[in-house]
């Protein structure tokens, strides 16, 4: 294990992260250089390396990520008290397209076992969606679900019911208060995998959401846009379409965006309207009768080989640290660049966390209309956060400030990582589809829900997602692979975590070789041979997008 204690990101940096707790007046050198520290410093956290007076740029990443707002002398502790956001402006700039491509020899012919769909795409997964059109038929989804899932073999036979049960014998028993607290409960879940009736059907996925009505036209175009994604999304076989009839989000629109995304669209799709049908029991008899004909229609896919080209990877983070700009995040980047170099695809989204390395990714995109395209989406959404009383410089959460991300532009230099070094060969507005291999960028809030949600309605058949704090995020049709930042994480939240990373900062494993560890990993969940966290644990995700302004 590596005795390292501090690393500086970038040789331009004026600033070195704390790798371990640093108590004050801990001497530390680094490259010849030794500094003295003049507070505590926790791990995560960064120290100036030379003097600092109010006003001098703050530099991270080899970027500008923020301005001192009072004297900093060398090893003094950066904080939300002496340092301001601070981000260089960007323009339409000469293309940088030339990348170093990674070697992919490794993975020349690798393949993985996928349903092949109509229009050429290859699913991960194969499930079932029912879909509302409206807040108004939620109520109705929750009736179906009990209807459907614990009979059809996809419930979880869970012990919590059990826990209650005995701590009710407890207290009928005359325990008290402290015997039940002190009592051990145990916690787990079984899956009923054994017991499907449609081996092939990966499950049946509710997406209730508060949408559909009651807000702009506007709103409701971008529901529909984001539901026909998930309708047409590799990993669905088919769906059933629940409308009340008289909400903003009509049926008709849906059928517009889905034509959109698939002009000669195939699957199997019922769409019920309840104003029409008239009563409660016979829409929802309806409703279960023709989703059960759906999914013998689904069972019979069965996974086949797909070359890894088919592939198409979400790139997320949530509950970052000050060590996920330097483990999991340019692990993921290289697992990223692996993909586009065998033909993939890639999406990096959540632009306010993209705020401080625009000028990077400009340079990046394969053409100026493409660059021109970034820089407007880029501009409104952060003209729109201020006319508000915010902009990206707010989007750092109480975690992520409490864990060295005390600048928007530290989180987003550290973020953009994810990404790798490859051409941007497509810019996306929300609620857009991938129709280009390589790295798209996709404009999103930095929610990790809300830009998990759109990331699949765009495509991505897998997700990985990383985490310094730890996150049970998920989503209902797309398996999400969670990412420690961080060994202790991993090993406290070892329920919900699928793989480790903390091995780079103790300097046991090299960024490539995580990189190649991670698309090894990805290979085994796009075949249904690995089964990750967020999947056993049912954690099914799902929050629109309404074009507001969202950090």
């Amino acid at each position: 294990m590596s005795t390292q204690t501090i690393l500086k990101v970038h040789p331009a940096d004026n600033v070195l992260v704390a790798l371990t707790n640093l108590p004050k007046d801990t001497k530390v050198s680094y490259e010849g250089e030794e500094y003295t520290l003049r507070e505590n410093v926790k791990a995560k956290h960064k120290f100036a390396t030379v003097d600092l007076d109010p006003g001098d740029s703050i530099t991270m990443y080899g970027v500008l990520v923020g301005k001192a707002q009072q004297t900093i002398k060398k090893g003094g502790l950066i904080s939300t008290t002496n340092v301001k956001h601070a981000a260089s402006d960007f323009n339409i700039g000469d293309r940088h397209t030339e990348w170093l491509k990674p070697d992919t020899s490794k993975f020349s012919g690798r393949t993985f076992n996928g349903y092949h769909r109509a229009d050429g795409s290859v699913g991960t997964a194969n499930y079932w969606v029912v879909i509302p059109m409206v807040f108004c038929e939620n109520r109705n989804l929750d009736v179906l679900q009990q209807a459907l899932v614990a009979d059809l073999g996809y419930g979880r036979n869970r012990t919590y019911q059990l826990q209650s049960q005995q701590l009710v014998s407890l207290y009928k028993s005359g325990k008290s208060v402290e015997d039940i607290l002190s009592t051990d409960l145990q916690a787990d879940y079984q899956s009923n995998n054994n017991q499907r009736l449609f081996p092939n059907v990966d499950g049946i996925k509710f997406l209730n959401h508060d949408g559909g009505c009651g807000g702009t036209r506007q709103d409701a175009q971008a529901l529909c846009g984001l539901l026909a994604g998930y309708i047409t999304h590799p990993n669905v076989a088919g769906a059933t379409v629940l409308s009340l009839g008289c909400q903003n989000a009509q049926v008709s629109m849906l059928e517009e965006e889905i034509k959109k995304r698939s002009p000669e669209f195939s699957k199997p799709m019922y769409i019920l309207e309840q104003q029409k049908i008239g009563t409660e029991s016979a829409f929802l008899s309806e409703a279960i009768k023709q989703t059960f004909a759906g999914l013998i229609l689904a069972n019979r896919q069965q996974r086949k080989p797909a070359p890894l080209s088919k592939l198409c990877i979400g790139l997320e983070c949530g509950g970052s640290d000050g060590f996920s700009g330097i483990s999991a995040n340019p692990a993921i980047g290289y697992t990223s660049d692996l993909l586009v170099a065998l033909g993939g695809s890639v999406i990096l989204s959540e632009f306010p966390e993209l705020c401080g390395v625009e000028q990077n990714l400009s340079d990046r995109c394969i053409d100026v209309p493409t660059a021109e395209r970034f820089s407007h989406l880029m501009r409104t959404y952060n003209d729109r956060a201020k006319a508000v009383g915010s902009g990206f410089d707010m989007n750092p959460s109480p975690g992520n400030i409490r864990d060295g991300l005390i600048t928007d532009a530290i989180k987003s230099a550290g973020a953009a990582k994810k990404g790798g070094t490859s051409p941007v060969t497509a810019v996306l507005d929300y609620p857009e589809k991938v129709t280009r291999p390589g790295l798209n960028l996709l404009c999103t809030p930095g929610n990790d829900v809300e830009s998990t949600t759109a990331e699949v309605a765009a495509g991505a058949n897998i997700v990985l997602f990383t985490t310094g704090l730890g996150t049970p995020t998920g989503n209902p049709v797309t398996p999400v692979v969670k990412i420690a930042t961080n060994t202790p994480l991993f090993e406290r939240m070892s329920d919900i975590m699928d793989i480790n990373t903390g091995t780079i900062i103790e300097g046991t494993e090299t960024i490539k070789q995580a990189g190649e560890r991670i698309l090894d990993y990805v290979i085994g969940v796009a075949s249904g041979e690995t089964q990750v966290a967020a999947v056993r644990h049912v954690q099914d995700d799902f929050i629109p997008w309404k074009r507001g302004v969202s950090l």
